[in-house]
Order: structure tokens, then sequence, then C-alpha cells
């Protein structure tokens, strides 16, 4: 009878754990907004998206919420020339279901524009959005390259190569916590 208390004390504790150390990962992914375009969510042509966007500091993995009349409207993000040029010819990405959220999965400027090219052209229905460098993942440095060989040139790394990422995708952890979060309240409640 002892050992049999002594087992499920262990199992509680064991669960305990697992919950309090699941919860505390899923806090972790918690950190990102979602801002309300304009700050209303609403994409339309009455709103100043620029002074909007200036005034918000945007971070890796917050997300952005448009709201529009689907029938009416959409959402392109493109490049800094076709916003510039409000061209609808070639985006990067359309969206169209009236309630759309996009994920900043990288730092520097977005571009969006409206799907509809006079909205853009004579309104200003677009926004820039700047995104900050993500200072939460620091990768070690790199070991300086060897010298070269005297009367060699070093060769230079290329400008477009960046370093693999080594952390898991932010959906996988947080499917991950909450598994573990599920399996710790069965144990406990076993």
């Amino acid at each position: 009878m002892a050992n049999s208390t002594t087992s499920h004390r262990n199992m509680t504790m064991i669960a305990t754990i697992v919950a309090i150390l699941s919860l505390l990962v899923l806090i972790q992914n918690a950190d990102a907004y979602e801002f309300k375009v304009g700050g209303s969510g609403e994409w339309s042509l009455s709103a100043s998206y620029s002074q909007w966007a200036e005034k918000n500091r945007f971070q890796v993995g917050d997300t952005l919420l448009f709201m529009y009349d689907d029938d009416e409207d959409s959402v392109l993000e493109v490049s800094k020339e076709d916003y510039d040029k409000c061209n609808t010819e070639n985006p990067i990405a359309k969206h169209d279901d009236g309630h759309t959220v996009i994920k900043l999965d990288r730092s520097g400027p977005h571009y969006f524009i409206s799907g509809v090219a006079d909205h853009c052209k004579n309104y200003n229905e677009k926004v820039t959005v700047v995104v900050m460098a993500d200072r939460s993942h620091k990768s070690p440095p790199e070991s300086p390259p060897s010298p070269a060989p005297s009367g060699e040139e070093s060769p230079s790394p290329p400008a477009d190569e960046k370093p693999p990422s080594s952390s898991p995708s932010d959906a996988s952890s947080v499917v991950m916590s909450f598994l573990c979060f599920i399996g710790a309240i069965a144990c406990f409640l076993s």
C-alpha cells in the first residue's frame, strides 16, 4: 500500500514538472503581437497607414490583421518597386479572404498595397511595415577564416548567404508544448 502511494506521488510530481515546463514554453512563444492595420484593422480608403506604421515597432513573429470587404478589395504583398508604382500585376503574395492575418517572419521592410490599383494610386491604400531585427535568437559568432597563403587573396563570403536556422518553427514548438501539457494533465488526473 505504501509503495502504491509513493508511486502515485512520483507520477504526480513528474506530471506537475512537465506541466510547468510546458506552460513556460507556451508563455515564451506568447510574446508576439497582433497589429490591427491602421489601428482598427480596417483596410480602407480613409485611413492614414503611413503615420500608423511609423508609430509602431514591429518584430519578427508579430502579425498584421487586415479586415476588408472581400468582394471589393484585397491585400497584396509586393516589392518596393511595385509598391512605389502601385503595380498589382506581380504580387509576392495575394490575400483576398476579407480577414487576412500575415505573420511577419523576417526583419526589414514589408510592402503592402490594395489589390485594386485605383485604391492604391488615387487613395494611397498602401503601407510599409519595417520589422526590427530579431535579437532573441543570437547565433554564436563565426570563427574568422584562416588567412590565405601569401600572394593569394582571401575569398569573400557570398553577400546573400544566410546562416542556417537551428531553432524549431514557432508552430511546432507550440504544438509540442500543447501536447506535453495535455499529457501532463492526463497523468495528473490518473
